[in-house]
């Protein structure tokens, strides 16, 4: 799905990232996780072609850099974590943003299809006609997240999502629903990027870890191989123990 290898950067005299390979497979679900200043939402931004380096990133066995970048976008999709808190629309024409490679003037039915479902799995149909700059935080989360979701409903074969921290402001019904929508995508033999600050939702839900300090990869694999005491109170600089959890088994981090 896509490959990246030796990825580094800086930005002025800071080093930011510094030698990471990346392999994603389709169908799986990558969390990047780590402390603050890790450069997590650096490498996202890099994979999903935002930020140009000189490093070559396959998506698809082609280098990211020569695809269209509408065609492109009907393929991949990116959540970011800081949106704007002043968008003078209604929630579905927010929503209706994410379709906007999929037509030149008016929307198709195929659009406002899309638009619906993908209100309706993030909770918020109800909201459709109200005003996005009157929504809570997490409200406003869900609409992008929707909004990206919608983005990549069509036909293609094994699509790929990045989502930056798509959990801040969600409450914990949100936060698992937002996550299930997410594995059921990749689901469908497509695959997810996510960058997370949660370890154990990241370990119940992920397929693949990426635990980073300081611009660097410390460990990669299964949860159950990443997350180890040892890995976890190395990155984070702060103790912790590890236990299976009793519903699932998957490693349960405990701090402290």
């Amino acid at each position: 799905m896509i490959r990246a290898h030796q990825i580094s950067y800086r930005h002025k005299e800071f080093h930011i990232l510094d030698g990471i390979d990346i392999s994603l497979e389709y169908g799986e679900f990558l969390g990047i996780v780590g402390p603050n200043g890790a450069g997590k939402s650096s490498l996202l931004s890099i994979l999903a072609n935002e930020v140009k380096t000189e490093q070559k990133i396959l998506f698809k066995n082609k280098s990211i850099m020569d695809w269209d970048v509408r065609e492109l976008s009907k393929h991949k999709a990116k959540f970011s974590q800081h949106n704007s808190n002043d968008i003078p629309l209604e929630v579905k024409d927010v929503v209706m943003m994410g379709r906007y490679p999929y037509f030149d003037a008016q929307p198709k039915k195929e659009d406002h299809e899309a638009m619906n479902s993908m209100m309706y799995e993030t909770d918020v149909f109800h909201l459709k006609e109200r005003e996005y700059n009157t929504l809570s935080g997490g409200e406003k989360q869900r609409v992008h997240l929707s909004r990206v979701m919608a983005q990549l409903q069509n036909e293609i074969a094994h699509k790929l999502l990045f989502l930056d921290e798509p959990l801040n402001n969600l409450d914990v019904k949100h936060q698992y629903k937002a996550l299930e929508i997410i594995k059921k995508f990749t689901g469908k033999t497509n695959s997810a990027v996510v960058v997370l600050h949660d370890l154990n939702l990241a370990a119940q839900y992920a397929d693949k870890i990426l635990l980073m300090k300081s611009g660097k990869a410390t460990a990669f694999g299964t949860p159950e191989e990443v997350f180890t005491a040892e890995n976890i109170s190395n990155a984070y600089n702060f103790p912790c123990t590890i236990c299976a959890h009793p519903i699932t088994g998957n490693p349960m981090i405990i701090f402290g």
